[in-house]
């Protein structure tokens, strides 16, 4: 039976970075004997342009019986704000995509500020900090009077434990099985508590994985100057959304940082970086963060629907991956190449 998996452009550098990963992914599904029905769907500022709105009706209700889909950047930093229509699309709350998994890793011959660094950050996002995309009705925010705001942080235990899973199950499918839970115990006993105490015991079902502590404090010094010492890292959303872009940072940049959004039945291949209008329609964007994620997306999917030729797919565009930026010959300006989006895209493929 054929993958389901939308394809959602977003905007932007979006317009340019999803179809690489379509046609890398379609490559590879070609090479593996898999099939895959691709389902075009408008999103973002080209949405509004046909429909009225950023989200249609007609798009949420065929994400619902997909499997997967991707999702470019949405550059809504440029709506206006006193247009109600205009609104970047919660569409983890609303499909329950509760872990982040955004796999960060260094190349030998790409410049970047630590090498040997292959780290995978493990972040909830459907708790946390409450805002209008992690709650089904009103704000985590408030304020009282001028002189007083207020935000509200929700850890459950349900979110907690499921978010760690997550972790360790990754963890143990890589070489060193460890994984690290950052939080800040000591000082929000309750909140962070609850996150540490859910990790220890979902724990107890992985004894062929270490687990380790660290504060969040801690982990900031040590992710700087040593981040080869982590594996896996699990933490909750909004300490996540931070590290996950200095891991990136450390890395070699946003360019290089791929990640699936994924839930108990479905998964989004959603880029950590955003829309970059200062470049968009220039062909000069890179396009490995938005390939790896949908590589990510494809293991996902072939792991949770025991599709093995989407697991063989994901490793053939590793290979390619890992190939074209060893040869250096089709990189974008962002790595020191002088190749466009395309291009790059083209040489992955060819190599397939």
């Amino acid at each position: 039976m054929a993958l389901k998996i939308g394809i959602l452009l977003g905007d932007d550098i979006g317009l340019e970075v999803v179809p690489e990963a379509v046609k890398v992914m379609t490559a590879a599904a070609e090479q593996t004997g898999l099939a895959i029905e691709w389902r075009p769907l408008p999103i973002g500022r080209k949405a509004h342009e046909a429909h009225g709105t950023t989200m249609p009706p007609g798009t949420i209700e065929t994400l619902s019986g997909l499997d997967g889909w991707l999702l470019g950047p949405i550059g809504h930093s440029a709506y206006p704000r006193n247009d109600p229509t205009w609104f970047n699309p919660p569409l983890r709350k609303k499909f329950e995509l509760f872990a982040s998994v955004k796999p960060v890793r260094s190349y030998p011959n790409l410049p970047s500020v630590h090498k040997n660094m292959d780290v995978v950050f493990v972040r909830e996002t459907t708790e946390g900090l409450t805002r209008g995309g992690t709650v089904v009705a009103g704000n985590g925010e408030f304020r009282p009077n001028d002189e007083i705001s207020i935000g509200m942080r929700v850890v459950t235990r349900r979110g907690a434990n499921r978010v760690a899973r997550v972790a360790f199950e990754i963890a143990r499918t890589r070489p060193r099985k460890k994984v690290a839970t950052v939080h800040k115990a000591p000082t929000f006993k309750l909140v962070c508590g609850m996150f540490a105490e859910e990790c220890h015991k979902v724990a107890a079902d992985f004894p062929d994985v270490t687990l380790e502590d660290v504060l969040i404090d801690s982990f900031a010094l040590k992710l700087a100057m040593k981040p080869q010492q982590y594996d896996v890292v699990v933490t909750t959303n909004t300490f996540g959304d931070i590290f996950t872009d200095l891991g990136a940072g450390l890395a070699g940049g946003l360019g290089l940082a791929p990640g699936i959004c994924a839930g108990e039945h479905q998964a989004m291949a959603q880029a950590t970086h955003g829309s970059a209008p200062d470049i968009a329609g220039k062909g000069i964007a890179n396009p490995y963060a938005m390939i790896m994620s949908g590589k990510s997306l494809l293991e996902w999917l072939g792991h949770k629907r025991g599709e093995p030729q989407a697991v063989a797919a994901a490793k053939c565009i590793d290979a390619a991956v890992d190939r074209v930026i060893a040869e250096a010959k089709h990189l974008t300006p962002d790595v020191g190449g002088k190749a466009s989006t395309s291009q790059m895209g083209d040489a992955i493929v060819a190599v397939m």
